[in-house]
């Protein structure tokens, strides 16, 4: 036998040699001759009962007035008139007829079959459980698809030769009762971007299977995104939707004439949907994490809406230019890349070297070009960012808790915890600071988190904890660590309790951001050819800032053929590790 092939039990082989063993026996063998000639005469055979568990030698004994058979301890005496025949059952006195008992009978005359009778099994429990899992969304009330699709027509017959363009999809999303801005999925789905439209009869046929087949808006916008084949969403499905989003919306529409930025905010979208949405971070959205989400509500948000920076969670434009322009302060060959040393400028070198060398080990970025390069793109940077300023939220925890389980054990061992903070105290003598002895450190850490399990620290345990940004900030950032040690615990945990119904972290951080850049811009402006005096004043601020940022930065100053956004350049197609 191979020594890789497991034993598996052969129940048959071994049913088959104990019946081998019973019949070479010599009792067994007379009790057959003497039971086949009692049939070949048609003498009436008797089969009476015995216990199988007494079976032991058999063995005949002829009298001169009778004859017996001995199975074990059970005597059956038979004679010519009236014979019997005793062989072992399965199951102690258990009767069984003729049609049960295993060995073949055969006879010159008419002989009797008789049927085994059928019994009726109770159902099965399974049959009344039921269905829970529906992965295409709960089916509810049954839906008039006819009269949906007698709207649509309506709506096409609208257009001439019943065809709609991308700027027709806006009537046809309503006509389908979906968002305005679905209208691109919609569109690109029914295969408009071939031909440039999208006929009545293809896109009926394509909205009646998903009607067919999706029962929730998780699972229609699924579908309309994905590929062939699959049931996720990866980053590069967002593309097609996110550029009908920057093309149409109001709120953006200054950016129509700067193509070179429509990259960099759809780059930056897609990051914080993924940042938010994945949860798994598996770089594949799938129907139960959009379901879960709060996206698809945002998106319906965009027609209600005029102003995109109020729409902090996903879209804002604020928030994308306060990261963008981050980045590129730190990008100093504009390369979008950016390595250890790069990143180690960010907020005055408040993030320490350990730290900043775990976040280029691959921890929480991807990309195996990037790393083996040791750098980080833009995409990265976002992630980064966002985990930083707001180290409250799910995601942050676990970017942060990655990248402090050195060994990748699922916990925070105290060897971990010092070799952290033993940087940290480095910084601190550098500054003239008596630094507060581990030991000290680790009470309160272990105080302020309070592990359910002595010596460790869990992912759990710090997502239960209300003051995580004050755990994390001890252990590699120096700056956010002494602005801490300056603030009363209770007031902080009481900032904790009180945040949540308010702006997050991260939105305070980055509308204060924006406000700064906003004003060193304003101070620095010295376009005087009129153009803003036609602006409102929202308008203006929005040019003026934009119009700095591509005189400021060359790399802007040619046209770019990224207006059509491809994210190859970010090494999208490998998934979070």
């Amino acid at each position: 036998m191979s020594p890789g092939k497991v034993l598996q039990p052969a129940v048959k082989m071994k049913v088959d040699e104990l019946f081998l063993c019973w019949l070479s026996q010599p009792a067994t063998q007379l009790t057959l001759k003497d039971c086949l000639r009692r049939i070949k005469n048609e003498e009436k055979t008797e089969i009476g009962t015995a216990d199988s568990g007494n079976s032991k030698n058999e063995r005949f004994t002829n009298n001169s007035n009778s004859k017996q058979c001995i199975l074990g301890d059970t005597r059956l005496p038979f004679s010519p008139p009236k014979l019997s025949t005793t062989l072992p059952l399965a199951t102690p006195s258990s009767s069984r007829n003729i049609s049960n008992v295993r060995a073949t009978r055969r006879s010159s005359g008419a002989k009797v079959v008789q049927t085994k009778k059928e019994e009726t099994l109770p159902p099965s429990h399974s049959q009344n459980i039921p269905t829970f899992y529906f992965p295409r969304g709960c089916p509810k009330e049954k839906v008039n698809i006819d009269a949906v699709i007698a709207k649509i027509e309506r709506t096409f017959s609208e257009f001439p030769n019943e065809r709609a363009t991308l700027e027709d999809m806006g009537k046809v999303a309503k006509a389908c009762e979906c968002p305005l801005y679905w209208k691109g999925p919609l569109f690109y789905c029914a295969g408009g971007e071939r031909t440039g439209y999208v006929s009545v009869h293809k896109f009926v046929a394509m909205w009646r299977k998903i009607l067919q087949t999706c029962y929730d808006d998780a699972a229609k916008f699924v579908h309309l995104l994905m590929n062939p084949g699959c049931n996720y969403l990866v980053q590069e499905d967002f593309i097609p939707f996110l550029q009908d989003v920057v093309n149409s919306h109001p709120g953006l529409s200054f950016l129509k004439e700067a193509s070179e930025f429509h990259s960099r905010y759809i780059t930056t979208v897609i990051q914080r949907i993924f940042y938010t949405v994945n949860r798994s971070w598996s770089g594949k959205i799938t129907c139960n994490e959009l379901r879960k989400s709060n996206f698809l509500q945002n998106v319906a948000l965009l027609e209600e809406e005029a102003d995109i920076n109020q729409l902090t969670e996903y879209f804002s434009y604020e928030h994308f230019y306060v990261i963008y322009c981050k980045f590129w302060e730190l990008d100093t060959d504009h390369d979008l890349y950016i390595d250890r040393k790069d990143l180690a400028r960010h907020n005055d070198h408040a993030i320490s070297t350990r730290m900043i060398e775990r976040i280029f080990s691959g921890a929480v970025t991807r990309g195996r070009k990037a790393q083996k390069d040791g750098k980080i793109s833009y995409a990265d940077f976002v992630w980064f960012l966002i985990s930083e300023e707001d180290k409250k939220t799910p995601t942050s925890i676990e970017y942060w808790f990655r990248c402090m389980d050195l060994d990748g054990d699922g916990a925070l061992s105290m060897y971990e915890l010092e070799y952290f903070y033993e940087e940290q105290c480095q910084k601190l003598d550098n500054m003239a600071i008596e630094p507060l002895p581990f030991e000290d450190c680790l009470c309160q850490m272990l105080d302020l988190v309070k592990p359910q399990h002595e010596g460790k620290i869990t992912l759990h345990d710090l997502k239960r904890c209300k003051l995580t940004n004050v755990f994390f900030d001890t252990f590699f950032n120096i700056e956010k660590y002494l602005d801490h040690e300056q603030k009363d615990q209770f007031s902080m945990l009481r900032d904790g309790e009180g945040e949540s119904q308010e702006v997050s972290d991260w939105e305070r951080y980055a509308a204060e951001e924006y406000d700064i850049l906003v004003a060193e811009e304003a101070a620095s402006d010295q376009w005087n050819d009129g153009y803003e005096a036609e602006l409102n004043p929202v308008d203006h601020q929005k040019a003026s800032v934009l119009k700095y940022q591509m005189e400021k930065r060359p790399f802007f100053e040619m046209p770019s053929h990224l207006a059509d956004v491809d994210l190859d350049e970010y090494d999208y197609e490998e998934d979070f590790e």
